[in-house]
């Protein structure tokens, strides 16, 4: 199949995408943790006694325990077959020893053990919270101006820091597909975003970005040794044949680690995998199906302005002889 002739379905696709995630944005906003709103983070493990049988206590038990510390509201997710992970609203340590004091009160038949608990206050949180909004916005910008500089001998028929536009569109586009989907599941499943999700975004940031200069690259080297009879268009699709199967290789190695840490890993670095896992999918298609075509689209879009151009000074010559 000829993906840049192709090009404007896959544009479709991605617009749908795009379109689709922002409207789930501003409709429901994410989830926001407590790295950045503020809250305590409590993992326990119910230790089993000699000699006696062992279960994690039931979710109403937990909340018993919570609400008799003074918790009214509560996030309680499990952790493997013999623990959980509590979330609530940020407190003392008083309040904390006695959070313990409850759950081992109401679970006699094993023992409580505490394997972290940590606590963020609500300014900290803001803090964190647009500490990471610069952190995206200074990498995309890095990205523009790295990707302007490796192609800054590449002029014809595209300008280099058309390669760094387009690679920047195409991040965006990357980002906000996953956020858009972390926006409905924190609205329909209550899945919080944290600062694992914005080490996962950076780094969708540097395998995306990573993955379009690779095909970049290719076209800079074919248009070295460019036949007469080739457009560009014939040029980046060729680049794009000849690294279409790399891409997916690369993608297919990644995505089967993340899968096993998804499945196997436990609760903590569950959805920070799954916005990987999204990343990765989502960087590979537009690598291929977005990038390349869009610097095709924009270099016939100047094409047809410059021959409309002199086409009426032309006219206008023609008027004035």
């Amino acid at each position: 199949m000829n993906i840049v002739r192709n090009r404007n379905i896959f544009y479709t696709v991605s617009a749908a995408l795009f379109a689709g995630s922002i409207i789930a944005l501003l409709s429901f906003g994410l989830k926001f943790g407590i790295d950045f709103t503020g809250g305590a983070i409590m993992e326990v493990e119910f230790a089993v006694k000699a000699g006696e049988g062992m279960a994690v206590p039931e979710r109403a038990v937990l909340e018993e325990a919570l609400a008799a510390s003074g918790i009214d509201h509560s996030v309680i997710q499990p952790t493997g077959d013999t623990g959980v992970l509590l979330r609530f609203r940020d407190v003392d340590e008083a309040t904390h020893q006695t959070i313990l004091h409850e759950l081992r009160m109401r679970y006699v038949p094993a023992e409580v053990v505490e394997k972290r608990f940590d606590s963020i206050g609500p300014t900290i949180g803001s803090e964190l919270r647009r500490r990471s909004m610069y952190a995206v916005v200074l990498v995309m910008v890095l990205i523009i101006l790295y990707i302007a500089w490796a192609f800054r001998r590449v002029s014809k028929p595209v300008s280099s820091w058309k390669y760094g536009v387009v690679a920047i569109i195409a991040l965006v586009h990357d980002v906000v597909i996953p956020v858009g989907v972390f926006a409905i599941l924190g609205k329909f499943a209550g899945v919080e975003v944290d600062a694992l999700f914005v080490t996962a975004v950076l780094t969708i940031l540097g395998f995306s970005v990573h993955d379009t200069i690779v095909v970049f690259d290719r076209i800079r080297e074919n248009l070295k040794g460019v036949r007469s009879d080739l457009v560009f268009e014939d040029i980046v699709e060729k680049s794009l044949q000849e690294t279409i199967g790399r891409s997916i290789n690369t993608s297919l190695s990644v995505l089967l680690s993340l899968a096993a840490v998804y499945f196997f890993g436990g609760v903590s670095v569950k959805y920070f995998s799954l916005a990987m896992m999204l990343g990765v999918v989502i960087g590979t298609y537009s690598s291929i199906f977005i990038a390349s075509p869009l610097v095709v689209t924009w270099q016939q879009f100047m094409e047809k302005g410059g021959q409309r151009e002199r086409k009426e000074k032309g006219v206008f010559y023609k008027k004035n002889k």
